[in-house]
Formats: structure tokens, C-alpha cells, sequence
């Protein structure tokens, strides 16, 4: 009779002491990101495929939004962001250095221009 006291207390205790699990949520959100060809696209994307957490990424090219999923705790939101910046491409939340943004080749400067529109294409 005295272990049907003592087998409760037992388990309680053993739930209790067990480290709790960090659950892996995945967070999906859009950020927009500044650029303007092909070669954005790459390096925009390319600048996030070892970065751990990150699941998912691909931005438009036409919309400038970037769809991502990525675990919070791996890596937060305002890392993207300074990551994206780092190779040359303004985001919402993060400017990229001048010294980066203008070794970008011509077609990817989008702060000046957007060499893909008919009156960009006429000057050259």
C-alpha cells in the first residue's frame, strides 16, 4: 500500500525533472528586398542557403518581396535582414554598405535606376 503513495510522487517527479524540448516552429513571412534581375535573385537567395534555421527562400524578381521560412530560434529576423544587406541589397529593416552596394554589377543597381524598364534600355 505504501508504493501506491509513493509510485505518483515518483512520476510526477520524473515529468518534472525532464528537460523541456524547444519546440521548432517555423515562421513563414515576406520581406521586401531591393534589386532588380536575375543575378539579384541568385545572390539575394544564394546569401541565405547555409544560414541555419533558414528553410525556405525565393524572392520576385518583379514584386521585390521575399517569401522566407526560417526557425526563430536559429536565427533571428534582423540577421536576415543585416545578411541580405551584407551582399548589397536594401531590405525593410537593413541598408546595405555603399562600399558593397556599388562593386554590384550595373543591371543590379537599383538604387539609381532599374536598367529593365524601356527607358533605361533606351539610354544605353
Amino acid at each position: 500500500m505504501n508504493l501506491y503513495k509513493i509510485l505518483p510522487i515518483f512520476i510526477l517527479a520524473s515529468l518534472f525533472s525532464m528537460p523541456g524540448k524547444a519546440q521548432k516552429k517555423v515562421v513563414q513571412d515576406s520581406i521586401k528586398v531591393f534589386g532588380n534581375c536575375i543575378m539579384c535573385k541568385r545572390r539575394i537567395e544564394a546569401s541565405l542557403f547555409d544560414v541555419k534555421g533558414v528553410k525556405a527562400v525565393n524572392w520576385n524578381v518583379n514584386t521585390k518581396n521575399m517569401f522566407i521560412a526560417w526557425r526563430p530560434d536559429k536565427v533571428s529576423i534582423q540577421e536576415i535582414h543585416k545578411i541580405i544587406a551584407a551582399v548589397g541589397h536594401d531590405t525593410q529593416k537593413a541598408k546595405a554598405p555603399d562600399s558593397v552596394y556599388t562593386e554590384l554589377p550595373f543591371c543590379c543597381l537599383y538604387r539609381d535606376h532599374d536598367p529593365h524598364t524601356a527607358e533605361e534600355r533606351s539610354k544605353h
